[in-house]
């Protein structure tokens, strides 16, 4: 039987531990049959052999950019058929400036709203506040989040800009506070999916920190999500 064919492609803003972040799930992969690559460059995608071969992409590169070839290798091979699959910044904050690669990704980073001025520290805490993840109708017949219940984390509260394409399978809800300037309550996608030409796309908003990574439901939302969007899975 030939394994399945996993690319990790990481790098960008450090503050995500891109490397020790896609560590944690190369045993979970290579127990589930896949044969695991490691790239630190998304050049890899503008390689057609290579991405003709693979059979889900995990992606961890927040900010950075992406050169017109590369794109362009990584939307054929997920319009092929190739998976894609990503957590927090690594996918939802990947490539500002490449309006196309937005799109297919279906949902962007806006801000994580901070704790009130007069207790901010000045560090990433500022942005760690208590918040629910919860699922919606969808997400809780969906595969991916079978058997899972809505759950709490203190941590970044992704706000995410988005289109009608995806697939929302869980949410997060930014409340009124008087420091900000909103007037109701804004709720937005936390975990979703989308099918793009044959490929599909998994995108968890969770997972700022290794401890997020870590928790039971993170970790299994993004380990089913990967599954789910593998070609094999998808066939």
């Amino acid at each position: 039987m030939t394994a399945r064919r996993a690319l990790i492609v990481r790098g960008g803003w450090d503050g995500h531990s891109p490397v020790e972040a896609t560590d944690l799930f190369v045993p979970f992969l290579e127990s589930h049959g896949f044969a695991v690559r490691i790239e630190g460059s998304n050049e890899v995608y503008a390689d057609e052999a290579a991405m003709s071969d693979t059979d889900l992409i995990v992606q961890s590169v927040t900010m950075s950019e992406i050169s017109r070839e590369a794109f362009a290798g990584l939307r054929t091979a997920v319009e092929r058929g190739t998976g894609l699959a990503g957590w927090h910044g690594g996918i939802a904050d990947s490539y500002r400036n490449t309006s196309d690669y937005l799109q297919l990704i279906g949902g962007q980073f806006a801000t994580h709203p901070s704790k009130h001025p007069d207790i901010c520290a000045g560090d990433e805490t500022d942005s760690f506040l208590p918040h629910a993840i919860e699922l919606t109708d969808l997400g809780r017949e969906h595969d991916i989040m079978a058997g899972l219940e809505d759950f709490t984390l203190n941590t970044e509260q992704y706000w995410v800009l988005h289109d009608d394409l995806i697939d929302v399978l869980a949410t997060t809800t930014h409340p009124v506070q008087p420091y900000h300037p909103w007037h109701r309550p804004i709720t937005s996608p936390a975990v979703w999916t989308r099918l793009w030409g044959a490929g599909r796309v998994f995108v968890a908003t969770p997972g700022h920190s290794l401890d997020v990574l870590r928790d039971d439901n993170v970790r299994t939302i993004i380990e089913r999500g990967m599954l789910w969007a593998s070609r094999t899975e998808s066939a």
